[in-house]
């Protein structure tokens, strides 16, 4: 069995008379990726930053194991253009990087050739991968992306997919990934979760997309449709607890994931 990293056991979070997140429990093992999908507000974020450690559960706990060691990689970068500050003196800045490491990072996410440009003047696609190796400094354990191919056209986001995947497997390390693109990660995600406040539905994306609810909700299998390859049946409604408390009510419109 894989070694366990970080389990998320209960997680609850408030703020004011707002619940933010209910009763969530995920477990990250190491080799396993994790995609983390739903719509906007649903808490996808607050999750995140709850594992980081940047924002404390008003109930529930995260448990992370002694040899955790996690690799951030933000949705965006934000530099001030009039900065003069290259790739390599970027990566530089990193606590505790040795700097040694920043060529072999820059191989290993395919942009060696850009070590002495100027951050300010990269592609999308680039700048992605960029802060693909500032979370692959401290050789983490555990990958956390938020979008990674966030403002990458759609050959580039496959290409970072598939990147994201070898480095996956090479390091052997766990990865939990935010995306809207699940049709364009299917074939290296291991699970899936769908979160809109609390867990609607979870498992592998072959199961989901095989699943009764797929041709209910989406059409007939391989019918050309705008909504990408992930659906669930969420035929029931939580008390504040996260008890089951009505059957038979068909809440589709929180996972409807339009493609791009």
């Amino acid at each position: 069995m894989s070694t366990r990293l970080a389990e998320l056991q209960d997680i609850g979070i408030r703020f004011g008379e707002r619940q933010l997140l209910s009763n969530i429990n995920m477990t990250l093992h190491q080799g396993e990726i994790v995609t983390l999908i739903g719509p906007n507000g649903s808490g996808k974020s607050t999750l995140i930053r709850t594992l980081l450690g940047l924002q404390e559960p008003t109930t529930g706990k995260v448990v992370r194991h002694d040899h955790l060691r996690i690799g951030y990689m933000p949705q965006k970068l934000h530099i001030d253009p009039t900065l003069p500050l290259t790739v390599k003196h970027f990566l530089g800045l990193v606590r505790g990087v040795n700097k040694k490491d920043i060529r072999p990072t820059l191989n290993k996410v395919g942009i060696p050739h850009l070590e002495n440009s100027q951050v300010h003047v990269l592609s999308g696609g680039e700048t992605q991968r960029l802060l693909l190796a500032r979370a692959l400094l401290n050789r983490p354990n555990l990958l956390v992306l938020d979008e990674p191919v966030q403002g990458v056209d759609v050959s580039g986001q496959v290409e970072l997919y598939n990147l994201i995947d070898v480095i996956r497997k090479e390091l052997n390390c766990g990865v939990l990934m935010i995306s809207h693109d699940l049709h364009l990660v299917m074939a290296q995600t291991d699970t899936v979760v769908c979160i809109n406040q609390h867990v609607c539905c979870s498992g592998s994306p072959q199961h989901v997309k095989g699943h009764p609810a797929y041709q209910a909700l989406f059409g007939i299998p391989g019918a050309d449709s705008s909504l990408a390859i992930y659906a669930h049946n969420h035929n029931h409604v939580h008390d504040d607890s996260g008890e089951v408390v009505e059957e038979g009510h068909v809440h589709t419109a929180s996972c409807q994931h339009h493609t791009h």
